[in-house]
């Protein structure tokens, strides 16, 4: 029975520390612009024997957008994801839009990785103008008064977004439990670009500690029971060397 018991705390006590882990990393990114909170579901062992970790994936709702009056930050409102490229030339999908013009004049990520399509700002624009539909417009010296088309941001959807693998903190892969990607225009059965704004972390920080604190009481009331089981089987052991 004590092994058992053994047994049963040690599995919630894994599962335990994965959540803290998770929420750890939750309230790390607080202020990480685009990031999403991840969450742990957890199931029942077969016979009683305890828990083990079932899934742990990311929550795609939104976070709230905030004015930053910053030219190149882009939230999205609605659906979608920005698509950058990986130095190895793969796409990753993102909801952070804090983006920059890079040493080669191209739109990137403030991780540095460029925009897909790749969109090359031409020398010496002052100034970009993103309207919601995802078009690139600038001003440039030779002619102050009058708007240039640059490029055009687009956008990707997935049927089931929490399908999506992670990348980095902000980053995701396609998947086939995300299912098939479907590219677009802004605007066109997808979000909106608001230039100015940034979309922030979907974390409540008061929730997190909240589960945090329930979580870390779960894993001393298991380490309690690990410690009581051992003192049995230690108890066992001594009467049996007696006898």
């Amino acid at each position: 029975m004590s092994i058992r018991a053994l047994s049963i705390a040690a599995t919630g006590g894994r599962a335990l520390l994965h959540q803290i882990d998770l929420i750890a990393a939750n309230l790390a990114n607080v202020h990480t612009a685009g990031y999403k909170r991840s969450r742990a579901t957890f199931a029942d062992l077969a016979a009683g024997a305890g828990v083990r970790l079932q899934s742990s994936g990311k929550m795609f709702d939104a976070g709230k957008l905030q004015a930053t009056q910053r030219e190149l930050d882009l939230a999205i409102e609605g659906e979608g994801f920005f698509r950058v490229l990986l130095p190895d030339q793969s796409v990753a999908f993102t909801r952070a839009g804090n983006l920059s013009v890079d040493a080669n004049g191209t739109l990137a990520s403030a991780d540095g990785h460029p925009v897909d399509p790749p969109l090359a700002v031409p020398p010496g624009f002052t100034k970009l103008v993103i309207d919601p539909s995802g078009l690139v417009q600038g001003y440039h010296p030779d002619s102050p008064g009058e708007l240039q088309a640059v490029g055009q941001i687009e956008l990707t959807k997935f049927p089931n977004p929490s399908g999506l693998e992670s990348a980095g903190s902000t980053l995701f892969r396609a998947s086939e439990a995300a299912g098939e990607r479907i590219d677009g225009q802004p605007g066109q059965e997808f979000g909106v670009i608001r230039q100015g704004h940034l979309e922030q972390s979907n974390v409540d920080p008061l929730r997190e500690l909240a589960d945090l604190v329930q979580a870390q009481r779960a894993f001393e009331i298991n380490s309690r029971a690990l410690q009581a089981a051992d003192e049995i089987l230690q108890s066992v052991n001594n009467l049996r060397r007696k006898s």
